[in-house]
């Protein structure tokens, strides 16, 4: 049986990174079956981004990827290439923080449960108890982080602390506390399923901007606090929700993901809030799809992603 394989890159645009990287699969006997590329034609600094999937026979593949590593490593020096390469095999692990909205954790939950999406759900942080009984249910320890922290029963927040020590002591505390207990699950990144608190810029920074949230309006509009009723004061005629990349600036990260619903004048803000929900967890959904299938490439503020 063959095992499949994603390679996902992108370097400065010159000639000759196709043929390159692809004779360095057809050496290892790698059979390329999907291929998709892109490039960015700025007039200061073009690049291109890449994703390939391709199979190895089961019986050689280990040699085969430590090879083609190898030979990646040696193109990096000359294209000045930056790639991931990961099984398909292989499940990533994330960590979702909820507070007390459950549509974007159900859905979540459902389509991770269903196979629809290829993850693993670790654990659950919340700084309430209300979705407790949820992640009972779908067997995910859940993690509670109380608002009146007791600071006296945890680690030094020297990481964080270092980071940014703007913030207040008692929410170092809490995202100390956070950083030590992802260690024990091997958390690959992390998704904000309706996480109504801010994190830190030292947070960020030391989880590698590897963080995932959804924004329910249609960003750039209405960024911050209740869009909604923002929404609803302009009198929009759709409204949208927004996955994206958490960065230091609120709700400013690279999109992912974005999509919209139409909205009527009969509509009050609680009515848009009700609808938003709809495209809020289905966005939610496919942005953490595409990023667990190794379809997201950054650059600067925005994204490829390979769909």
């Amino acid at each position: 049986m063959n095992r499949k394989f994603i390679l996902i890159f992108s370097c400065p645009d010159k000639k000759g990174i196709v043929a390159a990287v692809s004779k360095v699969l057809f050496e290892n006997d790698a059979n390329i079956v999907e291929s998709n590329q892109h490039s960015a034609k700025s007039v200061s600094n073009p690049h291109f981004y890449m994703r390939i999937v391709f199979e190895l026979d089961s019986l050689s593949d280990e040699k085969n990827i430590a090879n083609i590593k190898i030979k990646l490593n040696e193109l990096s020096n000359i294209f000045d290439i930056k790639y991931q390469l990961n099984a398909v095999s292989v499940k990533k692990n994330a960590a979702v923080f909820v507070s007390k909205e459950d549509h974007c954790l159900y859905e979540l939950l459902w389509q991770t449960s269903s196979g629809d999406i290829f993850l693993n759900i670790s654990c659950i942080f919340s700084n309430h108890k209300t979705l407790s009984s949820v992640a009972n249910f779908y067997n995910v320890p859940f993690i509670y982080i109380p608002s009146d922290f007791n600071v006296s029963n945890n680690n030094n927040c020297d990481a964080v602390n270092a980071a940014d020590d703007s913030n207040n002591d008692l929410k170092l505390k809490q995202e100390q506390f956070i950083l030590n207990e992802i260690v024990k699950y091997d958390i690959d990144f992390i998704i904000l399923a309706k996480y109504m608190r801010i994190l830190s810029s030292g947070f960020i920074n030391l989880c590698n901007k590897k963080i995932i949230n959804i924004h329910h309006s249609f960003l750039p509009s209405f960024p911050g606090a209740k869009p909604y009723l923002q929404a609803y004061e302009k009198g929009v005629k759709i409204i949208g929700a927004t996955a994206h990349f958490v960065n230091e600036k609120l709700d400013d990260g690279p999109i992912i993901e974005q999509d919209v619903i139409r909205i009527n004048h009969e509509d009050d803000a609680e009515e848009l809030k009700k609808k938003g929900k709809i495209i809020e967890r289905m966005v939610l959904a496919r942005a953490v799809k595409f990023f667990v299938e190794d379809r997201i490439i950054q650059y600067g503020n925005k994204t490829i992603v390979f769909a």
